[in-house]
């Protein structure tokens, strides 16, 4: 990842408000702003031809954004991710006279950028997009890495592309509105990082708490800043998942598998998928025999389950029809020690088997 020097922004009075960095990736370079006000969007947007696209939930919780503003609406939630919301999309903006240089903003879960991240990829082949992400999930994770897509069925994200938005917008103040399950959820990704990439962030995560992270902006602002830092530099070096961006799917494959046939929130799913792996880990990767359990224990520090019942029958429905399949294995994520994630290729048989210890110990 090649970081262009930080900029400042300034207003008219040259008050200074934001830094920004640029990531160079291979198709594309973005601005992140961090710990940057939503206010200097039209700073960032220049030619002020925005259009936005929200879900509910984040119009009632913030319509001061899109005030006087032409807004396009989802409804919030995971049902939304569907060719049909496209199709619906790109005809309003048709509609409202969107152009090559009008920009597209979505405001913001991971739903939300998915979404606006397909239509501004398809919309007249491609127009300029930008993401503010306004939950925690979103700021660490699902807004970064230019993936962009929608389900079939239950298939998680089977249709979308690869392309990076123009700029990501960090402002921590959106959090302030969540709920306590969403900062969880969020910091299903966070632990993600930890035990892949970072044994001194499982650490610090051990040490503390979600209320700790919601009271000390410095603290949160870094953590945000941190992880996103981690993702841009793995999907620089394999911005197409052909190798080490696999990594970032610990905990993704089953998770993904159990979030569609239970209709868990994303970051419950995931953690559950995190503690199947690292038991997995153990055996095929040498894990040690305690880290498993440190790591239920931190993911219920962060008010996440290390357990549920699941249905191997049908969780191994959806794996084998998983878009990371190669004929009958799959790149499974697992741990060698906090800090170091591993790609193994693992059966089908080999996974079920899997599943089938954790549903008995459910």
């Amino acid at each position: 990842m090649q970081n262009k020097s930080p900029s400042l922004i300034t207003n008219s009075n040259g008050v200074h408000l934001s830094h920004m960095q640029q990531v160079r990736f291979s198709s594309a370079i973005v601005d992140y702003y961090y710990n940057s006000p939503v206010s200097i969007l039209p700073q960032i947007c220049t030619n002020d031809n925005i259009v936005f696209i929200t879900d509910s939930n984040v119009a009632a919780a913030h319509p001061g954004i899109f005030e006087g503003r032409t807004t396009l609406l989802i409804q919030a939630g995971e049902e939304s991710k569907t060719l049909e919301t496209i199709e619906r999309l790109c005809n309003e903006l048709l509609e409202a006279q969107a152009t090559r240089q009008t920009w597209i903003v979505g405001v913001g879960g991971g739903v939300v950028s998915d979404i606006t991240g397909f239509v501004a990829a398809v919309y007249m082949r491609g127009v300029k997009c930008g993401f503010v992400p306004t939950t925690l999930l979103a700021m660490v994770d699902a807004a970064i890495g230019g993936k962009n897509g929608v389900n079939t069925g239950p298939h998680k994200n089977i249709i979308g592309t690869i392309r990076q938005p123009d700029f990501i917008l960090f402002d921590p103040t959106l959090l302030s509105s969540l709920p306590d399950v969403e900062w969880s959820n969020g910091f299903a990704e966070v632990i993600k990082y930890a035990c892949i990439f970072d044994k001194e962030l499982f650490t610090e995560l051990t040490a503390n708490d979600i209320s700790y992270y919601q009271k000390n902006a410095a603290a949160l602002n870094g953590l945000i800043t941190r992880c996103a830092n981690l993702k841009n530099k793995t999907v620089a070096e394999d911005e197409h998942e052909k190798g080490i961006r696999k990594l970032l799917n610990f905990g993704h494959t089953a998770g993904h598998a159990i979030e569609t046939t239970y209709s868990l929130p994303h970051g419950v799913a995931v953690s559950i998928g995190m503690v199947i792996a690292a038991a997995m880990s153990v055996e095929k990767c040498g894990l040690p025999h305690d880290l498993p359990a440190r790591l239920r224990d931190l993911l219920r520090r962060y008010g996440l389950p290390a357990t549920h019942a699941i249905d191997t029958g049908k969780i191994m429905s959806l794996l084998r029809a998983d878009k990371k399949r190669n004929k009958e294995y799959i790149d499974y994520i697992l741990l060698e020690q906090i800090g170091k994630g591993v790609i193994c290729p693992l059966t089908f048989p080999e996974i079920e088997s899997a599943l089938k210890r954790h549903e008995s110990n459910s």
